[in-house]
């Protein structure tokens, strides 16, 4: 494939460039979206949070409805009120992965603690009674997201391919707890992505199938770490967007790096890495782009420091070891993202030592190739997927 394009790269440091299954599960408050009726989550009550400052307002939506999401949401408790008051209309957006045909998908969602004890938020969506189940996918989203809102369509249609689909939220995005956008050990995000999955594996409906793991965006470079970890533990890597590298040319020089350093161990927490409206850089359909706000829940306020020094650091690690990377392997780009470098995927794809990959640039293709490109090119996407596995399965 011939592309005459710039490719730019992009760092969440850089500030030009942003804008846990056990035989009885605490039970969930939060509603479904699917059938499924919700359980009661049994959890220790947490104060009152106040109103985030500095949040736009959502359009079409009440005004009632503006001040759930107007929460701060630096706690699970928060995010889980949010979530559970913006489903309905999430349901009703003109978004062709909220009209996926799927009737017959079985999904469930609960929540386990994991051995650090926080509260893991897991999701999972089955094919229909009667199909034979070809697989399993576990799915790591990316920075600031969660494995809700655009993703049920994705898992939707996975699923009524024939697979088993599961997700869980990493500790301080989504629905599981966790002071909200911080990370404080990129390792222990990809441990407890092993210990969560390793519960999977072992669930009856899902025992002795082929496992593969799907990785989006900053889900990628968590993904690349639990395989560099533990190598023999999956069928096969999809990659969508990784943060697998950063480029030389917006690294931070050596000094501003230990700078960051040094204040993220002062001040972990401290939102002070700029970040730009994401959307504007990850949609590439207009229309599509204006329903990022309704994701109501995701992670968009300034970087924390100790975030992104995790961050980079992780990228770092996994560009020494990138030969280390032997699993089956599908990377899937687009060509015009200007948030992660497709010639980052380019290099991973170019250095893996894994004898099975699969390199896929989409011409014009944003980001977020997967929800923010005209519905053709998202079921491209959805469909080469499919087509990937049904090979290995």
């Amino acid at each position: 494939m011939e592309l005459s394009l710039t490719f730019r790269s992009w760092s969440p440091f850089v500030p030009r460039k942003l804008n846990s299954p056990s035989s009885h599960p605490p039970k969930l408050s939060i509603p479904t979206i699917s059938p499924t009726p919700a359980l009661p989550l049994q959890r220790t009550p947490r104060p009152t949070v106040a109103a985030a400052a500095g949040k736009k307002e959502i359009e079409g939506v009440s005004e009632e409805l503006n001040l759930i999401a107007s929460q701060n949401l630096d706690y699970a408790a928060a995010r889980r009120r949010v979530r559970s008051a913006f489903i309905q209309v999430q349901q009703q957006l003109d978004h062709c992965l909220f009209k996926v045909a799927s009737a017959g998908v079985r999904t469930e969602e609960w929540i386990e603690r994991n051995s650090k004890g926080l509260e893991i938020f897991f999701r999972s969506w089955m094919p229909e009674p009667g199909v034979k189940t070809k697989g399993a996918v576990c799915f790591c989203h990316g920075y600031g997201d969660t494995c809700t809102f655009f993703f049920e369509g994705i898992a939707r249609f996975i699923a009524a391919s024939g697979y088993g689909v599961y997700a869980i939220d990493h500790p301080g995005f989504g629905l599981s707890e966790g002071l909200h956008g911080y990370i404080y050990s990129f390792d222990e995000l990809a441990d407890n992505v092993i210990e969560q999955y390793a519960k999977i594996k072992e669930r009856p409906e899902s025992r002795g199938l082929p496992f593969f793991i799907l990785g989006q965006s900053m889900g990628g470079a968590v993904t690349l770490k639990v395989h560099l970890k533990d190598p023999q533990g999956w069928d096969g890597i999809i990659l969508v967007a990784p943060m697998c590298k950063i480029s030389d040319d917006v690294t931070p020089p050596e000094p501003v790096l230990k700078v960051l350093t040094f204040l993220s161990k002062v001040m972990p927490t401290a939102k002070l890495v700029p970040q730009k409206d994401l959307a504007e850089l990850a949609f590439r359909d207009p229309r599509k782009k204006k329903m990022a706000v309704y994701n109501v829940i995701c992670y968009n306020d300034p970087v924390r420091l100790r975030t992104a020094v995790e961050l980079l650091k992780a990228t770092k690690e996994i560009e020494m070891q990138v030969e280390k990377v032997s699993s089956p392997l599908l990377i899937l780009h687009g060509a015009a993202d200007k948030v992660t470098d497709p010639l980052i995927s380019q290099f991973l794809y170019e250095n893996a030592s894994s004898k099975d990959k699969t390199l896929k640039l989409y011409e014009e293709g944003y980001h977020s190739i997967l929800e923010g490109e005209p519905d053709d090119r998202i079921f491209t996407v959805l469909n080469d997927i499919i087509a990937w596995l049904d090979a290995r399965c």
